[in-house]
């Protein structure tokens, strides 16, 4: 359930302005040290804003702590000095996945994972904290040399991904996992799933990009057919077209989703959705982690202007530790 309680109304175009003169940030860890006390992975939405954090946030002694590696890049990462060799995952559900084969295994390889919608429910008796730390919105894109509707409603849009009107648009999906994916689903009405493509009414939405990989998230260089459609975070776009991070739109432009213009958090838009950081329950006593991520004072918290800097809006309940796997 989507906690508003925060939201007034918010212009993200403004505080997304804070970020033009910013250089975009780098892939994987930046700087030294190279290796940092907490690894995380998992969102593509959220890589951006994490990875601005990891720059901010220090120890006692200057030290830089957090090291969040990108959904996307070579096929494997390390997160440790020592060991810690694992492949890349990619989106929120396969970065929590990690999260819990690492906690399962207990070496330390991983110590949170980023998430961009709470799927804590896929995750029973796997002991996780989910907490909460930013506000998104997620809406459509589709190519700004194209005709389609940049004005659609909720009602148009399920249709749309009910392969209802398959003559006028090309409905995509980037990969199962990613946490933009399952939020957008939801909020359309229907339930993610591995073959939710391949079910009645849905055998027309694409997953893959020209070259048969999987689509990536918030990639609209990756939109090649002026009747593609496909779910953009507007945190994302704002912070790639104002160069805070690798600018991958494209051609691609947001649309208004009922009513709601695409550069706006308020409480009436359908798409408002809380962004967090995933850690094991165990380790919220931990002194690190407590530091970091728990609390509204938590270092993560306190960094309001580079969340706001990365076109996202501080939570106001940033730090809760009461979202927990059942």
């Amino acid at each position: 359930m989507l906690n508003k309680r925060f939201l007034a109304v918010i212009g993200i175009g403004l505080v997304g302005a804070l970020a033009f003169t910013a250089s975009p940030a780098s892939a994987d860890p930046s700087g030294t040290p190279t290796f940092r006390v907490l690894a995380g992975v998992g969102s593509d939405t959220t890589e951006g804003v994490m990875n601005g954090l990891s720059q901010v946030v220090v120890d006692a002694s200057n030290v830089k702590q957090i090291a969040s590696y990108d959904a996307f890049g070579s096929a494997q990462i390390q997160t440790k000095e020592t060991g810690c060799v694992i492949n890349r995952p990619a989106g929120s559900g396969n970065g929590v996945t990690a999260l819990v084969a690492s906690v399962d295994a207990n070496n330390n390889c991983l110590d949170f994972a980023r998430s961009s919608s709470n799927n804590s429910a896929s995750y029973a008796g796997k002991n996780l904290t989910y907490i909460p730390f930013a506000v998104d919105a997620v809406t459509y894109a589709v190519r700004g040399d194209g005709t389609l509707s940049r004005t659609l409603t909720k009602a148009q849009l399920t249709t749309i991904y009910n392969c209802g009107v398959t003559t006028a648009y090309k409905p995509l999906l980037p990969q199962f996992g990613s946490g933009t994916r399952s939020f957008f689903l939801k909020t359309l009405g229907f339930t993610d799933a591995a073959n939710f493509t391949s079910q009645t009414n849905h055998t027309c939405i694409g997953e893959v990009d020209s070259t048969g990989a999987p689509l990536q998230e918030n990639n609209g260089a990756l939109l090649t057919d002026t009747k593609q459609i496909v779910p953009y975070s507007i945190a994302q776009y704002l912070s790639q077209t104002t160069g805070v991070v690798s600018d991958v739109h494209g051609k691609s432009v947001l649309g208004q989703l009922d009513g709601i213009a695409p550069t706006v958090l308020n409480t009436s838009s359908i798409g408002v959705r809380d962004v967090y950081n995933v850690v094991p329950t165990a380790k919220l006593t931990d002194g690190t982690v407590s530091s970091v991520f728990v609390g509204s004072t938590s270092k993560v918290c306190q960094n309001a202007n580079t969340i706001k800097k990365y076109g996202f809006a501080p939570h106001a309940s940033c730090g809760d530790t009461t979202i927990r796997t059942p």
